[in-house]
């Protein structure tokens, strides 16, 4: 398997379903939908299916349309909109993911926030052999195996934190918070650098997670469940739940926040 080759063409087709979601933003009736389903979601996965399929033919886990689990070697793993809630809220930062599983385990992942606050879409991106991420088509260097938890960390968590910002800086500290939406985008910024640590404190599923899973591997980083053991996807129940909390980043940083006691958030 070309992994590079197939990221190349991954890369484009989850920048050319991007558009789609774009434009939904700029409509001038405003934003199609209402709670965590907007109808632009299910435009955009029917668009990448097709797509990704004709690249590597194998099972398919999609939020929107559908999965096929056969035991195929290669499984995609889709979220077209992850943050649909907040996207529909109005809240920038909501993202594609598109990743691949190769015998359950993260082996690429792309994750595209093209609608933020500053303008500037963001592709993260990395696939098995590759010796660094790439971010808007420029490697990146791994920074996490070199980060310390400590007063300067960062730590990417949901939007909802905004609303008790003193609770959150406690359950991040030493570190600080950074608020906003998607999982699959809050791992993709720390594997790519910005942060030490992203979580998300409600269940996920193998679509929310598993192309910043596939980020956090190839950034030296680690992603896992509120007990501390690693994420995977070998069952049809495992890709339903993955995890009830989860914690990706550096080791040091997720052992730390996993003790912490963030039921207080929902009090």
């Amino acid at each position: 398997m070309n992994y590079e080759k197939l990221l190349s063409s991954v890369i484009q087709l989850v920048e050319d379903a991007g558009e789609l979601l774009i434009a939904e933003w700029q409509r001038p009736n405003g934003l199609r939908g209402s709670g965590d389903k907007a109808e632009v979601d299910i435009e955009i996965e029917s668009m990448l299916k097709p797509g990704l399929l004709q690249l590597l033919d194998c099972d398919f886990w999609g939020e929107e349309t559908g999965y096929r689990l056969t035991g195929a070697q290669y499984c995609w793993v889709v979220d077209p909109n992850d943050g649909t809630a907040d996207f529909l809220k109005g809240h920038k930062g909501s993202a594609i993911s598109v990743g691949l599983l190769e015998d359950s385990k993260p082996v690429l992942g792309v994750v595209y926030a093209p609608v933020l606050q500053d303008g500037q879409p963001d592709c993260i991106s990395w696939a098995k052999g590759s010796p660094t991420l790439l971010r808007n088509g420029k490697p990146v260097t791994a920074t996490l195996p070199r980060k310390e938890w400590n007063q300067s960390s960062k730590v990417m968590v949901s939007t909802a934190a905004k609303g008790k910002p003193e609770l959150n800086s406690e359950l991040c500290s030493p570190g600080s918070f950074v608020a906003m939406p998607s999982i699959a985008y809050r791992l993709a910024r720390v594997a790519a650098g910005d942060g030490d640590a992203g979580v998300s404190l409600v269940p996920v599923s193998a679509h929310d997670v598993a192309a910043g899973h596939a980020l956090l591997i190839g950034a030296g980083g680690v992603l896992v469940d509120q007990d501390g053991i690693g994420i995977t996807y070998a069952t049809e129940v495992r890709m339903q739940t993955v995890s009830r909390k989860c914690f990706g980043g550096t080791a040091e940083a997720c052992q730390a926040l996993i003790r912490r006691n963030w039921s207080k958030v929902f009090s």
